[in-house]
């Protein structure tokens, strides 16, 4: 059962660990690490990918790759104007690379601004594989809460770190 003082708000089963042990620098809304759900395809805190019928298959670094908020529903540019959330463009993740939400701006609430102000503005935009993708849209989202304290997120340096940083779902 949930009480107050360790319900997150986020996930309804979800419950904060105890207060001790914690680093005091960081505020609870700082340390919450809600785990990875493959079955429900809920990636917290995580840049997600996943292949291209054909063009991975012949350009293997290249995919499709969305963000997910706090509780772990993934957002992602699919096409002209549209940012589908919980549903992705090309199937359910293949890749996750979970990032820490005290390294955003705001922390949780930062982080969750970000992908929705990111997403808001890709609304409004045309998709264009080359220099204004799904990658960008991360990238935005990654800017505006100011990750790790970079403003320099770019399509290329997530293709990269999603290869590097990238676990399988299984």
């Amino acid at each position: 059962m949930k009480t107050p003082e360790t319900s997150v708000g986020v996930e309804e089963n979800y419950t904060l660990p105890p207060q001790s042990g914690m680093n005091s620098s960081l505020s609870r809304d700082q340390l919450i690490d809600i785990p990875i759900d493959h079955k429900r395809s809920r990636y917290p805190f995580s840049i997600v990918w996943t292949p291209i019928p054909f063009l991975t298959w012949i350009l293997p670094f290249i995919g499709h790759m969305g963000i997910a908020t706090s509780n772990g529903v993934i957002r992602d540019f699919a096409g002209p104007y549209v940012v589908a959330e919980d549903n992705m463009a090309f199937g359910r993740p293949t890749k996750y690379w979970q990032l820490k939400s005290h390294l955003a701006r705001g922390g949780v609430t930062g982080w969750d601004n970000a992908v929705r102000e990111a997403s808001e503005v890709y609304k409004t935009r045309m998709h264009n594989l080359c220099c204004d993708n799904c990658h960008s849209h991360v990238a935005m989202a990654l800017n505006l809460m100011g990750y790790d304290g970079s403003t320099s997120w770019n399509m290329v340096k997530l293709a990269l770190l999603i290869l590097v940083h990238g676990k399988y779902v299984s």
